[in-house]
């Protein structure tokens, strides 16, 4: 299995792993590994994007990083394209952790990036994208997450173009956005990995723990509406310990935090980490793109092979609510798998640990060859 050096073996902090934030060093770490190469970066600028809002951004560039090259058929259909969609806060980094890249990227792997043509994309307001604080602040348009995915599915068209996709994974904001694309897009995908979401609008305790960061932002008087010289401090302790207790698995952290001592410095350690690489204001945005989410009504458009993957401990997305065995009936070609507690699971962030899962996208990925 390939094991990019450099990176931890511990589970990384964060909803979107922000301990590997950093693309340019991931890649690093990769390529020294000599299993997988270096991917290749670059920028994809749109002028005047019109936003559901009504607002419109004259200039906006989205970052992106691919493996690998497009295939194409005898049609001109690009055949091999993979789009990697991540979660809150995160950025396409996060995709180049030794416990994903290291499971599905190598030679002979599923995602054997000399066959597959992958695709990491920082989504608007994220990683190397245009974000609020580039300089807007709480002046940059007000995007959700049907712009989100209207930007990718430009980039790929006209940036990239990519005019088919074999395959997407999507892990958390991801999960939801790849419910999105298989209603929107329907021809454009041949298969569909969501990973750790609901496709129901956020509620219940999931809404509860995003209000708390938000209100935490908007009420610090150093947020000063946006304007602010520094970070908020006040708001980003609240925000940083929500993250780590919706990402968090209960288990695991009982096993690695046993006493009052080790559990207190873990939380000092998350916070420190997390309050330097975080904005407010990014943070605020990416929360509130949730606001209007929900693909629930439009279900049975989608027509892609759907995997759909949770796990028993996720704090955002419990077993207990029912809601993925629901829904999952109204998808034609959709399956629901809840991967049970145990050392492979991870909380939340057990997307990202490829191991636990990689059996169901084999499937996926051979019940759904064109």
């Amino acid at each position: 299995m390939f094991t990019p050096k450099g990176f931890m073996s511990k589970r990384p902090i964060g909803l979107s792993f922000i301990l590997f934030s950093f693309l340019s060093h991931a890649a690093a770490c990769a390529q020294q590994a000599g299993q997988v190469p270096s991917p290749k970066e670059g920028d994809y600028v749109i002028r005047d994007f019109h936003f559901k809002s009504g607002e419109i951004l004259p200039e906006l560039r989205l970052h992106y990083a691919s493996f690998g090259s497009p295939a194409r058929n005898v049609n001109g259909r690009v055949s091999n394209a993979v789009l990697l969609l991540h979660g809150t806060s995160g950025s396409g980094a996060q995709f180049l952790v030794s416990q994903f890249a290291g499971v599905l990227f190598g030679p002979g792997q599923l995602l054997d990036v000399t066959r597959y043509y992958v695709i990491l994309v920082d989504n608007i307001g994220h990683g190397k994208s245009s974000k609020p604080s580039d300089g807007m602040r709480a002046r940059f348009p007000q995007y959700d997450y049907d712009d989100m995915v209207a930007l990718q599915h430009e980039l790929l068209e006209k940036g990239l173009g990519v005019n088919h996709l074999r395959l997407i994974i999507g892990t958390s904001m991801g999960c939801m956005h790849s419910w999105l694309w298989g209603e929107t897009y329907p021809d454009f995908v041949d298969a569909l990995m969501p990973l750790a979401c609901q496709p129901v609008p956020i509620a219940g305790r999931n809404r509860i723990w995003r209000k708390m960061v938000m209100d935490a932002i908007r009420d610090d008087p150093q947020w000063k509406g946006g304007e602010y010289t520094a970070q908020p401090r006040d708001a980003m302790d609240v925000a940083a310990a929500m993250f780590q207790v919706a990402a968090g698995s209960a288990l695991e952290m009982q096993k690695n935090y046993p006493t009052r001592e080790a559990t207190d410095q873990a939380a000092t350690d998350f916070r420190t980490k997390f309050i330097a690489t975080h904005d407010a204001t990014d943070l605020l945005y990416a929360l509130n793109a949730s606001r209007n989410y929900d693909p629930s009504p439009q279900l049975e458009k989608i027509t892609a092979q759907v995997m759909f993957v949770n796990s028993a401990d996720d704090f955002i997305n419990p077993p207990e609510l029912g809601i993925a065995e629901r829904e999952i009936k109204k998808v034609k070609n959709g399956r629901f798998v809840l991967l049970p507690i145990s050392d492979e699971t991870h909380g939340h962030g057990t997307h990202t640990w490829a191991a636990a899962w990689q059996q169901y996208l084999d499937e996926l990925l051979r019940s759904s060859q064109p």
